[in-house]
């Protein structure tokens, strides 16, 4: 089937170039369309009519070469929110109908190569029986809406599926090196925006979008000064992708790159923590020093133990300095609960009421129960007016201490896995890759204590494409050799 659309696309589009009775139909039947769209609509209509043709183009290709599809979904995933702020789409279900795309591309190369060795790894099996389970919660006798469960699964389960896709699209060394490099891309440049925004201000659209909502513009306008959130959806999502991609940036400056690289990398992760540092939310701070703590711990090198010490006595006494500064005494509250408020506390004592509820019921009150969904589609419930706070609560409660212990099996799985590969790979750069993945890992489970952090976006689908590089990169170590060995 594949072959066929494939021979009747070549066919009419490269070798006839459209010049067929079926050709001329076509163009007459668009040139039709477009000019009634336009004429309708405008200026915008012709845009939008634009983007949507650009999009079937790009998930067309998307679903013959699958690689193409994994930088489309992660540039899509950065976007999402920032094209919200422009016209109000609902913009993700484009991100649901490319993984829909992508995973059909996998089934029909499936039905001719039958290869599933890429999925043969420890991490498939809590992988395929946490999605399981997050389907049948669809039955789930006490839960009080089915239609949240249907707006909730995606985030929660049929995002992971990326993993399978990602693992088989990484197919060599340099594809999976190649898709690390263009997530570090990504990164830096949603940095740079995020700086822009701070030293040159907001777009009328991003102000527009700030003055909409009363409470949003609370939320990002504090301490006399707006919070950058770059193309972020807040500045709190936005602090904890740069403050794992900055750790990330600075452990590979310890590789054995290029000069050049290094340079790239290094200035990359300075403007990544000075954006974590506008962006004013205090998680990603912390997570910072324990991504560096988890980083010296499985080097174990004298030098980087020695280095670190010096650097959290710097920090010490950073921390012990007054200021006036609204961004460094922002930083400071984050380490000192009489600055920031007992916002821990608030979190524990709300635990406290919870746990009752999560003992007494092992599988959970079902998928968007809590949080903004149970708000809105069960907003007469008690879950519906609890405030999760934390990854970790949020799956107990929707899903109970079953669900949650799956879940943990899950992550422990995951580094796990990071840390035998850490240690087994000899090519000293897939080391430091495997010691950058890791401890991203680590920083992720911590801010998922007090933050939802791994289900949001575009955490999420850098999280699983992450995950297919952790698992796949080791199978090529010898072409990393064999390449290393020519540039020599």
């Amino acid at each position: 089937m594949e072959k066929a659309i494939k021979k009747w696309i070549k066919h009419h589009f490269l070798m006839e170039k459209l010049d067929t009775v079926l050709g001329i139909v076509l163009l007459m039947l668009l040139s039709i369309f477009v000019a009634v769209v336009v004429g309708k609509l405008g200026f915008l209509g012709g845009a939008g009519l634009l983007v949507v043709t650009l999009g079937i183009f790009l998930v067309l290709g998307a679903m013959f070469n699958l690689y193409l599809g994994l930088y489309v979904i992660l540039v899509m995933s950065i976007l999402v929110s920032f094209l919200s702020k422009i016209v109000n789409l609902p913009y993700g279900l484009s991100l649901d109908l490319l993984l829909v795309v992508l995973a059909l591309g996998v089934i029909m190369k499936q039905l001719k190569d039958r290869d599933l060795s890429f999925a043969k790894n420890p991490i498939s099996l809590p992988i395929i029986i946490w999605v399981f389970y997050n389907m049948i919660q669809v039955i789930n006798p006490i839960a009080a809406s089915r239609l949240a469960w249907a707006f909730t699964v995606r985030s929660m389960a049929l995002l992971i599926l990326l993993y399978f896709i990602a693992a088989y699209a990484l197919n060599s060394y340099r594809r999976t090196i190649n898709i690390f490099k263009f997530m570090l891309g990504l990164a830096f440049v949603s940095a740079l925006y995020g700086l822009k925004q701070e030293f040159f201000g907001f777009t009328d659209f991003e102000l527009a979008w700030l003055y909409s909502d009363p409470a949003r513009f609370q939320l990002i306008f504090q301490w006399s000064r707006m919070r950058i959130f770059s193309f972020f959806s807040d500045p709190t999502n936005y602090g904890i992708y740069m403050s794992y991609m900055s750790v990330m940036c600075f452990i590979l400056v310890l590789g054995k790159f290029k000069i050049w690289q290094k340079a790239v990398l290094g200035f990359a992760g300075v403007c990544m923590l000075l954006a974590i540092a506008y962006a004013g939310s205090r998680t990603p701070v912390v997570l910072i020093p324990f991504g560096f703590a988890v980083f010296t711990m499985l080097s174990l090198k004298r030098n980087i133990i020695f280095s670190m010490l010096i650097v959290g006595a710097l920090g010490g006494a950073f921390l012990l300095k007054s200021t006036g500064n609204a961004v460094l005494f922002r930083i400071q509250s984050a380490f000192m609960p009489d600055r920031s408020g007992d916002t821990m506390g608030v979190r524990f004592e709300n635990q406290k009421k919870i746990k009752p509820f999560i003992q007494s019921h092992p599988f959970g009150a079902g998928l968007g129960s809590v949080g903004e969904w149970g708000q809105r589609f069960s907003p007469d419930t008690f879950l519906a007016n609890f405030p999760p706070d934390s990854g970790y609560v949020r799956v107990a409660v929707e899903l109970g201490w079953v669900g949650y212990l799956l879940y943990c099996w899950l992550l422990y799985t995951i580094v796990r896995m990071g840390i035998r590969y850490y240690l087994r790979v000899k090519n000293e750069q897939m080391k430091i890759i495997y010691l950058a993945l890791t401890t991203m890992m680590f920083m992720l489970i911590l801010a998922s204590y007090v933050q939802e952090a791994i289900v949001q976006l575009p955490t999420s689908i850098h999280f699983y494409v992450c995950l297919a590089v952790l698992v796949r990169l080791k199978d090529f170590e010898e072409e990393a050799e064999l390449e290393l060995t020519s540039k020599e």
